[in-house]
């Protein structure tokens, strides 16, 4: 869709940006306070259990610390305590930015399965609507092939509408890290599709991991399927404003914190996923060497420097997206600021040829991934740019894995 006139999505963010100053003083008021008010979650339960619990008659460190100091203390457990640990409270070992990796897979791969046996039951609950068991269903189906062997579940949570990361390549062997986060509409249900399937967070990352190989078959690489944020539904209000991205980008900065050794990472953010890397983009670690957004509504700035990164910053948008037509502005915090791919901006500009519309910057076969390859792997004289001079390259060398531009 190219057309702002006929585009219904860009209808609603036309009308959104119009009633900017009656949400702001909705925002301002009672209803926030009962947007706030939250009912008991699966995961609340299993961190109450791991803040009330003990190991050998010590307390177990609050959830929330910094990763090295959850590192250092699974690293000062034994092997069979680590495992003790893993059973005994899964869904909060398999979210711990800080515990060893392989035991974030085994504790996932549990609490997937526990999460597997609730939706199970309630298929046939009887309290349930129909609809209600067929989501069930759906939810217990999704669950069952996240379970298959030789799968990494980075991060996996069942509260709301489900959150997940997975793993491709070995992330203690990588000698490069990339990240996909995806846009709007991402989550337990939709982080997989069978078909559009590199519109879908793990088959971006699958897609990226394939081509980094090929860009480079001698580089180690490990490419995270990111869906471990509450995502917009939709084109409505929370894609308009940064609430989630806020919330996303938080989650994002101790995701890369907690990533073992030193590997330079590299994020690749799609469309409301772009906002949720422009929001993180000032607190980010330096091993962040790269942050690149495609199909992007904006990143919260007016300028690249105003991210305040010392990463690389890029951009691509496909002629054939619709998003090019969103009002590239911010008014009382709806809208995300300027355009990424616009001269002004100041990234380095792409070429996502082939891209074809707004999903289509993961399929095989374009410009776009291979940008995205070759930045991942760090070859990033070798990237096509938007322009015909080569801008996008200035002052890049061949392969400068630590470098800044």
């Amino acid at each position: 869709m190219t057309s702002f006139d006929t585009s219904p999505q860009l209808g609603v963010w036309r009308a959104l940006l119009a009633l900017a100053v009656v949400f702001v003083m909705l925002a301002t008021s009672g209803w926030t306070a009962l947007r706030g008010q939250r009912e008991s979650t699966p995961f609340q339960a299993a961190v109450s259990a791991w803040e009330h619990g003990s190991l050998h008659g010590r307390r177990l460190p609050d959830p929330q610390s910094a990763p090295d100091r959850l590192a250092r203390f699974f690293a000062a457990l034994t092997e069979a305590d680590r495992a003790r640990l893993a059973r005994r409270y899964p869904l909060v070992v398999g979210n711990l930015n800080g515990a060893p990796v392989a035991l974030r897979y085994r504790a996932n791969r549990l609490a997937l399965a526990q999460a597997r046996t609730v939706e199970r039951r309630r298929m046939h609950d009887p309290r349930l609507t129909p609809a209600g068991q067929y989501e069930a269903g759906r939810r217990m189906h999704r669950l069952e092939s996240l379970l298959t062997p030789g799968r990494n579940i980075l991060a996996f949570s069942p509260d709301g509408s489900g959150r997940v990361a997975e793993v491709f390549g070995s992330l203690t062997k990588a000698q490069r890290v990339s990240v996909v986060v995806p846009g709007v509409d991402t989550d337990l249900l939709t982080f997989q599709r069978t078909e559009r399937r590199y519109s879908a967070p793990v088959g971006m990352a699958e897609s990226l991991y394939r081509a980094e190989h090929a860009a480079s078959p001698g580089t180690a690489t490990a490419v995270i399927a990111w869906a471990d944020y509450t995502a917009p539904s939709g084109i409505g209000m929370d894609a308009a404003t940064a609430m989630r991205a806020e919330h996303g980008a938080v989650r994002l900065d101790a995701l890369v914190r907690a990533l073992p050794g030193r590997a330079p990472v590299s994020l690749f953010c799609h469309s409301y996923g772009s906002v949720v890397c422009g929001v993180a983009a000032h607190r980010l670690p330096d091993r962040v060497t790269d942050i690149a957004v495609a199909g992007s509504p904006g990143m919260r700035a007016e300028k690249a420097t105003h991210l305040r990164t010392s990463a690389r910053v890029w951009a691509m948008r496909d002629a054939d997206d619709w998003i090019q037509d969103v009002p590239y502005l911010e008014l009382g915090g709806f809208g995300h600021g300027a355009d990424p791919v616009s001269a002004a901006f100041g990234a380095r500009v792409l070429s996502a040829d082939g891209a074809h519309g707004h999903a289509g910057y993961f399929e095989p076969g374009t410009e776009s991934l291979w940008n995205f390859a070759e930045i991942g792997v760090g070859a990033y004289s070798s990237v096509h740019c938007a322009d015909d001079a080569g801008g996008c390259r200035a002052g890049l060398s061949r392969t400068d894995p630590v470098g800044r531009a």
